[in-house]
């Protein structure tokens, strides 16, 4: 589910391609953009600036209500373009996407551009960080599904529940779960985030009982009795409740859950579910699209569904979850 901005903002459209556009800039561009952003712009540039955001407030319906602020301009992987940052604000809420400029100022594109001598994925994966989070399969498996979730989104429900299919389908695939509380429209599921990071911190094990419990009482959790709920949970799957307690007020706990959402937020997510499968992105979590991105990647590796090959061919991790 996207963020609240949007329907207020009325940017899906203006989000939707320029998040793409953002995920498809080469390594070597985004180490340009902190040093392209302290210098001034050029004549031509600020010109440049100028008559684009005279086109893009056209585009987008934009009236003098809305604070528009474009730059800066950096290099792009097509040498004739220049990759321009748009931000955004109307009524308080904020948002910002990344687009492309002609350098002659005849074209502004939204969409993907890609360096075909690369790689376009790697920069996804170095920017995945799975090392101490909540996993289950191979350890060296060799397809990858790193899961950005929420635990209020239903589209995240249907999601889980297409994974206990999906699942023992592909059995030589490891499962990541990251946080990804969207607070805006979602005002329990940063503290379901906290429990269930806890949970994870008290035994890795008991994470996806929480998991579960939560995606399974969605319906009944709320604002008002998360707590409670959390710590019904935690006592069915063994842990020990005042350890929880603790915990959920602990500093440390809410800050794991933020470095998961600025993970998620540098890889351009800005919708529950997201999943990257070894670095490529699936928006929404369509079990179809899921699987065909799965089968592809086994393809690759020239191994089939039922396949429990890892990536050593040496004995599998067993799976931590059902």
């Amino acid at each position: 589910m996207r963020f609240a901005g949007l329907a207020v903002i009325g940017l899906a459209l203006f989000l939707s391609a320029g998040s793409a556009a953002g995920q498809s800039s080469s390594a070597a561009v985004t180490a340009a953009q902190p040093a392209a952003a302290n210098r001034a712009p050029t004549p031509e540039q600020a010109q440049l600036l100028k008559s684009t955001e005279t086109f893009v407030r056209n585009l987008f319906s934009w009236g003098p209500e809305f604070q528009v602020k474009l730059g800066p301009l950096t290099p792009s992987v097509a040498p004739d373009f220049y990759t321009v940052t748009v931000n955004v604000t109307v009524n308080g809420q904020s948002d910002a996407a990344a687009f492309y400029v002609s350098k002659d100022g005849k074209i502004f594109m939204r969409g993907d551009l890609y360096d075909m001598s690369a790689d376009p994925f790697g920069e996804n994966r170095a920017k995945l960080h799975t090392d101490g989070a909540p996993s289950y399969g191979p350890a060296d498996a060799p397809i990858t599904l790193v899961e950005f979730s929420d635990f209020e989104c239903p589209h995240c429900r249907e999601l889980y529940r297409a994974m206990k299919t999906i699942g023992p389908k592909y059995p030589m695939i490891r499962v990541v779960f990251k946080d990804f509380p969207i607070s805006q429209i979602h005002p329990w599921a940063e503290t379901a985030a906290i429990g269930a990071h806890c949970a994870f911190v008290q035994n890795p094990d008991a994470f996806w009982a929480i998991h579960d419990s939560i995606f399974e009482n969605q319906d009944v959790v709320s604002s008002e009795n998360v707590w409670e709920k959390l710590q019904d949970f935690a006592r069915h799957a063994g842990l020990d409740p005042d350890a929880l307690r603790a915990c959920l007020a602990s500093l440390d706990a809410r800050k794991a859950v933020q470095a998961n959402l600025a993970e998620g937020q540098s890889l351009g997510v800005n919708s529950t579910p997201t999943v990257f499968v070894n670095g490529r992105p699936v928006y929404g979590g369509d079990k179809t699209q899921l699987e065909q991105h799965l089968n592809y990647q086994l393809q690759l590796l020239h191994l089939s569904p039922g396949s429990s090959t890892s990536v050593s061919d040496a004995h599998a991790a067993p799976s931590k979850k059902p």
